[in-house]
């Protein structure tokens, strides 16, 4: 290994002694921002374009924000969503039955929207593409009334050679043709795949941009980064628009991405490209002393790629990410690493009705993706069923945030309803191909994540080895309930413990879940087959504890809270219950160690009367969190993890008890404190307690016992499990148990009040207050 690093940094080093005017001054890309405002129009038939426009539009944005607003911008049902509807009685099977082969029902009097944009065309030069990042649901491109091409997929970048129609130094008219709704997608290409979604909405949701150059084109560089030779690999793919074989320069150098800093020497290769051909092109940059990426420092590189008639710059992070199922860890540059954090369905967002243009808005964003995960604690989300606009992954690059990026399916099992989609393998790996080519060189993209929930061989057997091989770092895949398609590739779980007791589903085999049955579990809970496996596991989605915004529950957790709070089934109580058991759940799936990743479920998705599932803002604007999930988040996530495994709602008068906390250290570094079991009254005043010394090694984990008596008053109390770090008493992390205690001479049952489930009882209890 040593022999083969020497070798390529001699080899190297004399391809660098190349003169830099090997490479002609002329090359250089322009790139024109297409951004703003558009005019927008709709249609039903897909060849009438307007003549008139009188809407306006914002790109990026979706349709829903245009001015004066369509009516019905986005009323669409799909089968999958229809199928639910059917389980849960709330569509007619009849009224299914009869809709055949489609993808669903549109709600609307149109099929089509047409975006015009005019600009000004730059100088002449001898290639120019368009760029447009994403748009849903199929891209048609004309540019001054030429038909360019089409592009069918909804979640990646489309690329049109527009050279033979635009006007240089004059201006042009572009016109966008994109689907209203999915049905007018081909029956192959993936709309994407939602139970729970509601609505579609349609737009050009990412950025449109003009880029002009020479030939050689630079269609893309990937970069590969190797830590232990201190160097990446770049390769770069070419292509020749031009008539003749040419012969170009290959120059390849590195900076830091903030200050600019020369990090490499010059790369130089020199290669022909014949015409009409596309070439690829390999080269080893040693970066010396090179400073790895990582959430805690996201450190960012840039490398500039120069031909003969282009150039372009690549920005990476030198970080490296791999799971080992020998340890079922998770790995970030030969370290150890658990994932905390929580998932963003940014396309069940979409349909949200004050959505409006905040995916987009900077300030918005920063505080959704960097200000509130620092508070809570969180270095990773999964972006859950389908990508995001890029500016979310440059975010996450910046600011320090590793991603779990989900391709838009989710088909659940055969047995879960009468209508179960299927995909088109070719298609697939066609969409595969394209979406990790345009997010494989983010350092924030640690996981392919083929899909969610579903049982799909052929993306084990077919797809996913097809594709593989393309990312150069090699990043694992995790394909849900699928069998693993690499030998070191995660697999998902999905822990919702209060599923039977919400849905009423007991009897099908479900049980009915008390957080008193915690005490005796180490992991996964015994009725969920997704996680017999060896692999590495995340566990990504766990709680059904949903509530909308406003504080009812969702359609999923409407039985739920009724059995669980009784007569005290208010606003208040219900936020007080969903962050204490949201906040406990989180505790003890971190104490053990089964997890590489605890993430929450769910950070931000659609909340409005029809939806299933919300997330916990009090104020989506101004993204003000619900305050009792804050709290409870920010304690459980904490790097020091603490988990007070005592779950019963009552004790007896000085009852004598030996109670287990179990505690983690997520950080590569020793911890050493003192952790303090102790009752607060009602007031907030301490009673009884102890303490002891606690010390774990980094990354470890170790569990205490402490022994103590209850109070000898009776009462409502909190039982806390505070640990104070030496290096951070200021900030401890506290587990805390509501309990009451109780006369010696009264029984639980004699305490009078209306009867309630109580989640953390193995029995029915009453309630005083």
């Amino acid at each position: 290994m040593r022999l083969r690093q020497l070798i390529l940094c001699v080899v190297c080093c004399l391809m660098a002694i190349v003169p830099s005017c090997a490479i002609a001054e002329a090359a250089h890309r322009t790139t024109l921002s297409l951004d703003g405002t558009w005019d927008v129009e709709d249609s039903v038939g897909a060849n009438e374009m307007p003549k008139t426009y009188g809407h306006t539009v914002p790109v990026p944005g979706l349709t829903h924000s245009a001015v004066p607003a369509f009516a019905d911008v986005d009323e669409y049902k799909t089968k999958q969503l229809l199928s639910n509807l059917v389980e849960q009685g709330r569509y007619s099977r009849a009224d299914f039955d009869k809709l055949g082969d489609v993808r669903g029902i549109s709600y609307q009097k149109r099929n089509y929207f047409w975006y015009r944009k005019t600009f000004n065309g730059p100088t002449r030069d001898a290639v120019a593409l368009l760029k447009v990042n994403k748009s849903q649901f199929g891209t048609v491109v004309y540019l001054n009334g030429v038909r360019i091409g089409e592009h069918h997929p909804c979640f990646t970048a489309a690329y049109f050679d527009v050279t033979r129609a635009i006007h240089w130094n004059a201006p042009n008219e572009l016109v966008i043709r994109i689907g209203a709704h999915p049905g007018v997608l081909p029956p192959n290409v993936s709309q994407g795949t939602d139970f729970e979604k509601n609505r579609w909405t349609p737009g050009i949701y990412d950025d449109v941009s003009l880029e002009v150059m020479n030939d050689p084109v630079i269609v893309n560089a990937q970069v590969k980064p190797e830590l232990a030779s201190s160097s990446i690999v770049v390769q770069t793919e070419l292509h020749n628009y031009s008539s003749r074989a040419l012969t170009t320069s290959v120059e390849q150098q590195s900076f830091t991405w903030k200050s600019h800093t020369v990090a490499s020497g010059k790369i130089v290769s020199r290669v022909e490209v014949p015409a009409g051909a596309t070439k690829l092109v390999k080269q080893i940059v040693p970066v010396p002393n090179a400073h790895p990426w990582s959430p805690e420092d996201p450190f960012l590189y840039q490398v500039n790629t120069r031909t003969s008639g282009d150039d372009v710059t690549t920005r990476f992070g030198m970080r490296e990410f791999h799971f080992d199922t020998v340890t079922q860890r998770a790995y970030l540059n030969g370290r150890p690493y658990f994932l905390r954090g929580s998932n963003i369905t940014v396309h069940r967002f979409f349909e949200d009705p004050e959505s409006g243009t905040l995916p987009w808005d900077e300030k918005w964003l920063h505080r959704l993706l960097v200000t509130i995960p620092r508070q809570l604690h969180w270095n990773s989300f999964r972006f859950c069923i389908g990508p995001v606009p890029d500016r979310w992954l440059q975010i996450a690059d910046e600011n320090g945030l590793l991603i779990e990026n989900e391709y838009m399916v989710w088909t659940g099992h055969p047995s879960w309803s009468s209508y179960h989609a299927t995909y088109d393998t070719n298609e697939m790996i066609s969409e595969y191909t394209e979406w990790m080519r345009d997010n494989w060189n983010h350092p924030s993209v640690a996981i392919w994540d083929a899909t969610n929930e579903s049982w799909l061989p052929e993306f084990t057997t077919k797809i996913i080895p097809a594709v593989r091989s393309l990312d150069l770092s090699n990043r694992p895949w995790e394909n849900s309930y699928n069998a693993p398609a690499g030998p070191d590739d995660a697999v998902e779980d999905h822990q919702y413990l209060f599923f039977g007791t919400a849905m009423n589903d007991t009897q099908s085999g479900a049980s009915e879940f008390k957080m008193t049955d915690l005490e005796s579990m180490l992991g996964p809970g015994p009725d969920d087959p997704t996680s017999k496996t060896g692999h590495a596991m995340i566990l990504n989605e766990y709680g059904w504890l949903w509530l909308n915004r406003d504080g009812t529950p969702t359609l999923l957790t409407q039985k739920l809270y009724p059995k669980l709070l009784g007569n005290q089934n208010t606003t208040e109580k219900r936020f007080e219950l969903q962050a204490y058991l949201l906040g406990g759940e989180t505790e003890f799936w971190r104490a053990y160690r089964r997890y590489a990743g605890v993430l929450h479920f769910v950070y931000l998705t659609a909340s409005d009367p029809n939806a299933f599932t919300s997330d916990h803002f009090r104020n989506l604007r101004t993204l003000d969190l619900e305050p009792h999930f804050a709290g409870a988040m920010e304690q459980a996530f904490n790097p020091l993890g603490v988990y007070l495994n005592f779950w019963h709602p009552t004790l007896v008068q000085r009852e004598r008890r030996d109670y287990t906390v179990a505690m983690v250290n997520d950080e590569d570094r020793r911890r050493m404190g003192r952790l303090r079991l102790v009752f607060k009254d009602a007031e907030g005043q301490d009673g009884v307690s102890s303490e002891i010394p606690f010390s774990l090694e980094p990354l470890g984990a170790q569990s205490y016992t402490v022994t103590l008596n209850a109070p000898a008053t009776a009462g409502k109390y909190t039982l806390q499990a505070i640990a104070a770090s030496e290096d951070d008493r200021n900030h401890p992390t506290i587990s805390h148990r509501d309990v009451s205690v109780l006369p010696e001479t009264i029984k639980a049952a004699d305490v009078n009040g209306e009867a309630a489930f109580d989640p953390t009882s193995d029995r029915r209890t009453t309630r005083a207050d």
